[in-house]
């Protein structure tokens, strides 16, 4: 056998001459160039490919990153808030018993009218009072305290609000502990 390259379209007068042979090498060449393109082309695509990932994954993280600032920005008065219920509650608390004790002075009037400003400004921020009294027990809203059978209630009913419960937008910040009618 001979060491000779083979082109692949056999010539009829198969005599080794330098022009064939140089045809030869530029086939070799050729072939060799091919597979180096196709080689170049596959790791171009594929690079291409994690460029268009990466692409994908950094702007998710970007819009996931904006979502979390904006919920961060929309909830950031709740820690504050909850800290300040208590002393709302006292004014709650000190309003009522002026009230009980028919108390109609300025000092009554002005502690109505911090609690009715403390009220505004939490409404400004998002904070409002969770209606409870009368509606149907709701465990994501309101916390049953106890329950008393009470005539002409159906069951499941808040009939006493023991603390008031506030939301912050559409999240819960303080549920409402309250009285539920019981059969």
């Amino acid at each position: 056998m001979s060491n000779r390259n083979v082109s692949p379209h056999p010539d009829p007068n198969d005599g080794a001459t330098p022009e064939k042979e140089a045809a030869a090498a530029v086939l070799e060449d050729l072939e060799t160039l091919r597979k180096r393109a196709e080689s170049a082309e596959q790791e171009r695509d594929q690079f291409l490919n994690l460029l268009q990932r990466t692409r994908a994954d950094f702007d998710n993280y970007q819009k996931r990153v904006q979502r979390d600032l904006a919920a961060e920005r929309r909830y950031a008065f709740g820690p504050l808030a909850l800290e300040l219920l208590p002393a709302l509650d006292n004014l709650d608390r000190a309003v009522a018993a002026a009230k009980q004790a028919g108390d109609q002075g300025p000092l009554a009037q002005g502690v109505g009218m911090v609690q009715n400003q403390i009220l505004d400004i939490l409404r400004r921020h998002g904070i409002t009072r969770i209606e409870a009294q009368g509606q149907r027990f709701d465990p994501n809203l309101h916390q049953a305290v106890m329950q008393q059978p009470v005539a002409g209630q159906p069951p499941g009913t808040v009939v006493q609000v023991l603390e008031p419960g506030f939301m912050i937008h559409d999240r819960v910040l303080r549920p409402a502990k309250v009285v539920v009618s019981a059969q």
